[in-house]
């Protein structure tokens, strides 16, 4: 069973605390967590892109030169795709790059991206994250008193729209709650800065 140190905001130690083996002891496995992240990227795609065909161009709806007697190649339109202006072939069209995984890949994925936080030593488990107003300077102290040597994702057991309105401006830090939090992001933050309730919410929801 894994067991982590835990601190307050000030950066002091105030124990240690054991993690569930079955979400933070796991094996990582490397291709559920490459394709878990790829599904989100792509899911994340809006597919806006768009092109005109010849039909959709204005004007050339006059023929350039008549069909024969000129030495030159027939031609019906001046907006084929041949000629300068003239609409785009096989380019691309709004479409959706969705497409759904596996509910336990995503579980298997998570957890590997959680043990290996463990295994790297890249989660700092704080007791509490209390922030008695809106202050971004509250959340880069804090940051600044746990040991973490680089960018961070800040993740609460629910929703905290403080810590979020807190956090946002400060540069490497960003924030997400247990019900939203997912593979990408635990990977793209070197460091994972977590309240003793959320490891205990995370527990819940995937120890299963």
């Amino acid at each position: 069973m894994p067991n982590v140190a835990m601190y307050n905001m000030s950066g002091e130690s105030v124990g240690t605390i054991d993690l569930s083996d079955a979400v933070f002891g796991q094996e990582v496995n490397k291709v559920a967590v490459h394709e878990v992240i790829k599904n989100y990227l792509a899911n994340q795609r809006q597919g806006t892109q768009s092109t005109k065909t010849r039909t959709e161009v204005s004007g050339g709806g006059k023929k350039p030169w008549r069909q024969k007697g000129t030495g030159r190649a027939r031609q019906g339109s001046t907006r084929a795709p041949q000629w300068m202006g003239g609409g785009v072939a096989l380019g691309p069209k709004p479409r959706s790059y969705r497409y759904s995984i596996n509910k336990k890949l995503k579980a298997v994925a998570l957890k590997s991206a959680l043990s290996s936080k463990v295994e790297e030593s890249t989660i700092v488990v704080v007791d509490k994250i209390e922030l008695p107003e809106i202050k971004t300077k509250a959340i880069a102290q804090m940051i600044a008193n746990l040991p973490v040597e680089g960018n961070a994702l800040i993740v609460t057991a629910d929703n905290d729209s403080s810590v979020y309105r807190s956090a946002r401006n400060i540069e490497g830090v960003s924030t997400t709650f247990v019900g939203q939090m997912n593979v990408y992001e635990l990977v793209k933050y070197e460091y994972m800065v977590v309240t003793k309730d959320a490891i205990a919410k995370i527990e819940e929801v995937y120890a299963r």
